[in-house]
């Protein structure tokens, strides 16, 4: 080979390793890029959840709340149905 074809050649191969090295530092770029998407999805689903799961939290308490609040109203009922029956019964006599 003569000087200046292997000066070409040399040339030819760093210019190839360079073009690759490009492309494997843009693909890394994209893995990168595409990593921090995952992690920002993944930020939004905990904080998703978080906020789910504190919503959850106050329904059962407000349905706790309501089932209390009906038991006691059920038990007014009760008492004033027993009352209304026995002022009929009394008045029947």
């Amino acid at each position: 080979m003569s000087e200046p074809s292997a000066i070409d050649a040399a040339t030819k191969r760093l210019a190839l390793a360079l073009d690759a090295l490009e492309a494997a530092v843009e693909r890394r770029s994209e893995a990168d890029r595409g990593a921090d998407g995952l992690s920002a999805q993944l930020h939004a689903v905990v904080a998703d959840r978080s906020r789910l799961a504190s919503d959850l939290d106050l329904a059962a308490a407000r349905a706790r709340e309501l089932e209390t609040t009906n038991r006691a109203v059920a038990e007014r009922l009760d008492a004033a149905i027993d009352t209304i029956r026995s002022v009929l019964a009394a008045g029947e006599r």
